[in-house]
């Protein structure tokens, strides 16, 4: 009895050791994911008060990029404080927090650049993700001790001293149904606005909507290749663990980071927009 209530006993602080550095190479780590941060929050924020600020642009294509810096930012505030921590021990409870807000960050960043329906893509995320986590605060853990550079479900679950069947068939098919919903609407989407530019005699009207779809295309195929990569990386076994831990760090990064890069810069109307903004407000003073 003693020993099986010892396996209980766990101490509700989590010790997190993604990265195996010396010293000086934390001390580069830590300035590189401030100022990774810092351009995020940025970036993210000046999409957003572009967006928000300029009433030509409160049209439905752009409500949508008002929603992924949000979802955006999402993600960076609740990756990079914790990597820029000293030390990487945080209670139980921190760790779940941060592992919710990955995965809606991961699944909104999916579904938002699926569809315009936006509350109802915020509804669709939180519903499944809530259900996921809750199944796995009804399992006890184990251990305190995570080979890994952030908190989410498939590492949480390497903790847990229990059957853990239910948990993985429920993730594997929320996965499996939000990559044939969005992956199979974009193809139909594509395919109609391919159909419809070839009937469009109009060349000026036919290489905006290219141009438009072309920069949609690029975000959600790197998120795509990145989500993909990251999931591989949990069934490979003899991957190495750098660079799964690599993979996993990218795909958190990376998206943020572009997105309103290549939103900002491609866009026509929010390139001018911004450039107006800044003649008028900075130059004239």
């Amino acid at each position: 009895m003693s020993s099986a209530g010892n396996i209980y006993n766990v101490s509700s602080d989590l010790s997190l050791h993604g990265f195996d550095v010396s010293p000086e190479k934390a001390i580069v780590a830590f300035v590189f994911a401030a100022l990774n941060h810092i351009i995020i929050l940025f970036c993210n924020s000046l999409l957003l008060f572009t967006v928000i600020t300029n009433k030509g642009l409160h049209e439905p294509m752009y409500i949508l990029l008002l929603n992924l810096p949000i979802n955006d930012l999402i993600g960076s505030m609740c990756l990079f404080p914790h990597i820029m921590r000293e030390l990487l021990i945080m209670p139980f409870s921190i760790c779940i927090t941060q592992a919710f807000f990955i995965h809606v960050y991961a699944v909104s960043a999916v579904f938002i650049l699926t569809t315009m329906i936006i509350s109802l893509v915020w509804l669709s995320n939180l519903t499944p993700m809530a259900i996921l986590f809750i199944l796995l605060l009804r399992l006890p853990h184990c251990r305190s001790y995570l080979t890994h550079p952030y908190c989410d479900n498939p590492s949480l679950l390497q903790l847990v001293y229990a059957d853990t069947t239910i948990n993985n068939l429920y993730g594997h098919l929320i996965t499996a149904l939000c990559q044939l919903l969005t992956v199979g609407l974009i193809l139909y989407t594509y395919l109609r606005i391919l159909i419809a530019c070839f009937r469009n005699k109009s060349s000026d009207m036919r290489s905006k909507a290219l141009q438009t779809c072309g920069t949609h295309l690029v975000v959600f195929v790197l998120f795509e290749c990145l989500g993909l990569f990251t999931i591989i990386s949990y069934r490979i076994k003899y991957i190495s663990p750098h660079l799964r831990k690599f993979i996993v760090v990218g795909a958190m990064i990376l998206p943020p980071t572009m997105n309103p890069v290549i939103y900002g810069l491609r866009t026509k109307e929010i390139r001018v927009k911004r450039i107006t903004f800044f003649q008028q407000k900075v130059f004239a003073s």
